[in-house]
C-alpha cells in the first residue's frame, strides 16, 4: 500500500492501517454475510444432529475462509469501481478512490486474500471452496464488471452471489446442499436482497444517476420500483412455507416480518416523502434479516440442548 495521494497527506492526517484495510475489504458486508453463513452452519448441524464439537474445526475454517473470500470480493469491486465511486457521496472517500490503496497493492491484497480464503474453505470442504469461488466470481465478473453498468437487472445478478454464504456454511457441514433447508436459506437471501437494494437505490438515486448506473429507480422511476419491491415482498412472505418443516415458529416469524415490511412499503409510500420512506424500508430490511438469522441460529443451537 502507499499512504500518500492528492487528497490525503500523511504528514497532516494520521492514517489507520486497520481503517484502510477494513474500508477496502468492506468489513460491514463481511459481518452481515457471516451471520447468514453461520445460519447455514447451524441449520445443517441441527438437521444432521451434529454438535459444535463434532464440527469445530470445519466451523473455524469456514468462518475464516468465508470472511477472506467476501473481503477479496470487496477489494476487487472497489478497484474496478474507482471511477464511479469517486462520483458518489457515500463511496468517494474509499482508499481505492483517494489513492491510499493503488491498483497494484489492491490486486496483490485481493488475490492473496482470495487464495487464502479458498484454501481455508477447501480444508473445511471442497464443496464450500467451490461455492466460495462461485460467489466470488459472480460478484466480480457478472455483477461488477458486466451488469452493474449495463442493465437494471444488475440487482438480480448481484443477489445470486449475496445468497451464497448460507450455502457455503451448509456445505462445510454436509454436502447435501439440495436439502429443502439449504434451498430455503438460499431463496430467502435472494428474495430479501431485492427490496433491500431497491431501498438503497431510491435513497441514492441521484448519486447513481450522476455515476450513470442503471439502477431500477433511475431508469424506470420510483413507482415502478415500488411495485416491483412489493412483488418481491409478497414472494418473501410465500418463502416462509419453505421453513415450516424446519420449525413452524421460524416460518411464522418470517411471514410476520415480511408482512410488516409489505405494510410499511404500502403505507409509507403514500404517507412519507420518498427519501424518508426509502430510509425506513432500508432500516427495516436490516432488522428483518438480522432477527430471522439470529432466530435460526439460536433455535438450531439451543433446541438440541433442551
Amino acid at each position: 500500500m502507499q499512504y500518500q495521494s492528492n487528497t490525503i497527506s500523511i504528514e497532516r492526517v494520521p492514517i489507520s492501517i486497520t481503517k484502510v484495510l477494513f474500508e477496502t475489504i468492506k468489513i460491514g458486508i463481511i459481518k452481515s454475510n457471516l451471520i447468514a453463513m453461520i445460519a447455514g452452519v447451524s441449520m445443517a448441524m441441527f438437521i444432521h444432529d451434529l454438535s459444535f464439537f463434532d464440527k469445530m474445526g470445519h466451523i473455524l475454517l469456514v468462518l475464516i475462509g468465508s470472511a477472506l473470500v467476501i473481503g477479496a470480493a470487496g477489494v476487487f469491486n472497489n478497484l474496478y469501481d474507482r471511477d464511479i465511486d469517486s462520483i458518489m457521496e457515500r463511496t468517494k472517500n474509499r482508499p481505492t478512490v483517494s489513492g491510499i490503496v493503488d491498483t497494484r497493492s489492491g490486486l496483490f491484497m485481493g488475490i492473496w486474500i482470495a487464495l487464502g480464503g479458498l484454501f481455508a474453505l477447501y480444508m473445511a470442504s471442497p464443496l464450500s471452496a467451490f461455492l466460495g469461488f462461485l460467489g466470488l466470481f459472480l460478484y466480480v465478473v457478472p455483477y461488477t464488471m458486466w451488469t452493474k453498468r449495463r442493465t437494471i437487472y444488475n440487482t438480480e445478478v448481484g443477489s445470486l452471489s449475496g445468497a451464497m454464504p448460507p450455502l457455503i456454511g451448509w456445505a462445510a457441514i454436509s454436502p447435501d446442499i439440495w436439502h429443502s433447508g439449504a434451498i430455503a436459506l438460499f431463496l430467502l437471501m435472494v428474495i430479501w436482497q431485492m427490496p433491500h437494494f431497491y431501498a438503497i437505490g431510491i435513497r441514492r438515486m441521484e448519486e447513481y444517476r450522476a455515476a450513470n448506473i442503471p439502477m431500477l429507480p433511475v431508469v424506470k422511476g420510483i413507482r415502478r420500483t415500488y411495485l416491483q419491491m412489493n412483488v418481491y415482498l409478497v414472494a418473501l412472505i410465500l418463502c416462509s412455507f419453505l421453513f415450516w418443516s424446519f420449525n413452524p415458529y421460524i416460518a411464522v416469524a418470517n411471514a410476520l416480518l415480511s408482512l410488516g415490511w409489505l405494510v410499511l412499503s404500502m403505507v409509507g409510500y403514500r404517507q412519507k416523502k420518498e427519501d424518508k420512506w426509502a430510509r425506513s424500508m432500508f432500516i427495516f430490511s436490516l432488522n428483518h434479516i438480522t432477527v430471522l438469522m439470529l432466530m435460526i441460529i439460536i433455535y438450531s443451537i439451543g433446541a438440541p440442548l433442551l
